[in-house]
């Protein structure tokens, strides 16, 4: 039961355009993802408004057809009643011929199957057995590009799906010169796709989305515009690689990551000991920059039982420094301790 619900879902998609060739081979859907339904079709507007117009006038007929006659023999209620049929028949072939468009419809009217005019939005009116109307949606329309297995050219698979957005933008042509413009400009969207990608290598389909979206619209807009439509813009959704292959970008992005990380370290121990080296040169040729970097240092170890500090004299180890000097040079040693 639940195999068949899968293919009864399938069945639905692949009549609306949607669902990879591979899918409705197998008749079994690979991915769970859930698509935006679009709108399709002409919603009647006029059905009420002939209802109206026909109704009202037929029952003010039958109440005076019905005062007439009330009184009168078979005969003549048969003679009153039978020219109110034909009349009613009438009557309704010509209201059938009313419709509604509208505001954002245009109707491309056919008149014995050779185009006549586009008519719309509000109310028109076409000669019943003779005319035919179609009426066209001309708001900004959405279809889903579904999942579409490519090829790049460094030989890697990948599966790409986007939304197509566009309009009508003239009815005329639109109805005309395709049969379903709405499947046409999917399937075409599709292969257009498949060509720019299959192109790409893969770093270059990663990192350069915004200008394959670009370099699709231009290339689909470019041939639908004979068709009477207008491409608002391609949007790339998904792009599904082998896991495989996430694992190895995966691996690689750390990598690369822990390589930068080496490096800025590097570069800041190289500063680091570049200005501990000009400090040493500095506090060297001045005595007191040495005491006050002893003082800091001293502060900053805080007063607490943990910390025990031995205080020094400095003088006096400079003057132990001077005796060991003068006592060198009278031994005649050069050497300074």
């Amino acid at each position: 039961m639940f195999d068949l619900q899968l293919k009864t879902e399938d069945r639905l998609l692949s009549e609306n355009g949607f669902g990879n060739q591979q899918e409705r081979e197998t008749g079994t859907m690979t991915a769970e993802k859930v698509y935006a339904e679009p709108y399709r079709g002409h919603v009647s507007l006029g059905v009420a408004l002939r209802g109206l117009i026909f109704v009202v006038p037929v029952i003010i007929l039958g109440l005076v057809i019905f005062w007439g006659v009330r009184h009168g023999t078979d005969a003549q209620k048969v003679a009153g009643v039978v020219p109110g049929v034909v009349a009613a028949i009438l009557w309704g072939i010509f209201v059938s011929g009313i419709r509604v468009a509208a505001q954002w419809e245009r109707g491309v009217v056919l008149r014995l199957g050779k185009f006549q005019v586009v008519k719309g939005p509000g109310i028109m009116y076409i000669i019943p057995f003779i005319d035919n109307v179609r009426f066209v949606d001309l708001r900004l329309l959405t279809l889903n590009i579904p999942s579409q297995q490519v090829i790049t050219k460094d030989n890697v698979p990948a599966a790409i799906d986007g939304v197509l957005f566009f309009l009508v933008a003239d009815p005329e042509k639109a109805v005309i010169l395709i049969q379903d413009f709405a499947f046409a400009i999917a399937q075409y969207a599709q292969a257009t796709l498949r060509d720019v990608v299959g192109a790409l290598s893969l770093d270059e389909l990663l990192s350069e989305r915004e200008q394959i979206q670009k370099r699709i619209a231009e290339l689909v807009d470019q041939r639908i515009r004979d068709w009477g439509l207008h491409l608002d813009s391609i949007r790339l959704q998904d792009i599904e690689m082998p896991e495989d292959l996430k694992r190895i970008m995966s691996r690689q992005a750390s990598a690369e990551r822990e390589k930068r990380a080496t490096i800025t370290k590097a570069e800041g121990d190289k500063i680091a000991a570049t200005n501990l080296a000009a400090a040493a040169v500095i506090m060297e040729k001045t005595p007191g920059a040495m005491k006050l970097r002893t003082l800091q240092t001293i502060d900053s170890l805080g007063a607490g039982p943990a910390n025990t500090v031995v205080m020094f004299p400095v003088e006096l180890a400079e003057a132990i420094r001077n005796l060991v000097q003068s006592a060198a040079k009278k031994n005649g040693e050069t050497t300074v301790v």
